[in-house]
């Protein structure tokens, strides 16, 4: 039987373990799941092929998730947000279909690393950011959407500003299934997603679902924020393998 995307059993495995991984972090701390997905891809593949594969599963992710955490929705940061994210993401999507898989994969890198940084950094916002601010983050979180990561510039603008972690992570996950639901439509419009997209995500889902579960019911155990830093950690070193790999 063939498998999705050319890819081989090996290839395969191994994108089953990071998948599992960035499903447990999801289920966990509520953001990273698409950026240590496609970050893992592209060491083994043209990354631009799971983005629609990673896009689909974190919508229906959200259905797993979302009896456990829709009490503690800050829905004043979700709307601006996704009114931004519908300019962000057409324009993100146009540029990166315009650019060869190396450069796609070197881009994706350096915007990883740089997000790692500003994460472990810990930059503070004392201000009380409104709509407009919201709106911008929204933005620049559809652009890089167009990679399927545009959750890490908002779990940044979210941590600078030391919202608590339930509602941190039950924001993020409400948000992420409202941008893949506009995203999805324009990366069908752009011929990312094929019949191979949706055998992955049924081959997928069931690894993505168990992760989610597992990391799901260590969140209630413990302090998350010890855990985030580790995902950080994770991401920067996979991302540092992606620009090696681009370069080489």
């Amino acid at each position: 039987m063939a498998l999705p995307f050319d890819l081989g059993f090996t290839t395969a495995a191994y994108m089953a373990v990071v998948l599992f991984v960035a499903s447990f972090v999801r289920g966990y701390s509520g953001f990273g799941f698409a950026a240590l997905t496609v970050s893992g891809a592209s060491l083994v593949m043209n990354p631009l092929q799971v983005v629609g594969v990673v896009l689909i599963l974190d919508f229906l992710m959200t259905f797993q998730q979302w009896s456990g955490v829709s009490r503690d929705v800050d829905w004043r940061r979700v709307v601006p947000l996704l009114a931004g994210a519908m300019v962000g993401v057409p324009l993100g999507l146009w540029v990166i279909t315009q650019i060869p898989p190396d450069a796609a994969r070197a881009v994706i890198a350096l915007y990883v690393l740089v997000m790692c940084a500003v994460l472990m950094r810990g930059f503070v916002i004392r201000r009380v950011q409104g709509t407009g601010a919201h709106g911008g983050m929204g933005v620049m979180s559809g652009l890089a959407n167009a990679v399927g990561m545009g959750g890490l510039p908002v779990a940044t603008y979210f941590t600078a500003q030391g919202i608590g972690a339930r509602g941190f992570r039950a924001t993020l996950i409400a948000y992420f299934a409202l941008l893949d639901g506009v995203t999805l439509p324009w990366m069908w419009w752009h011929g990312l997603l094929n019949t191979d997209t949706l055998i992955a995500v049924a081959g997928a889902l069931p690894v993505a679902v168990l992760g989610v579960w597992l990391g799901g019911r260590h969140f209630f155990g413990t302090d998350p924020q010890d855990f985030r830093r580790f995902a950080i950690g994770l991401l920067a070193v996979l991302a540092v393998l992606g620009l090696a790999k681009s370069v080489i």
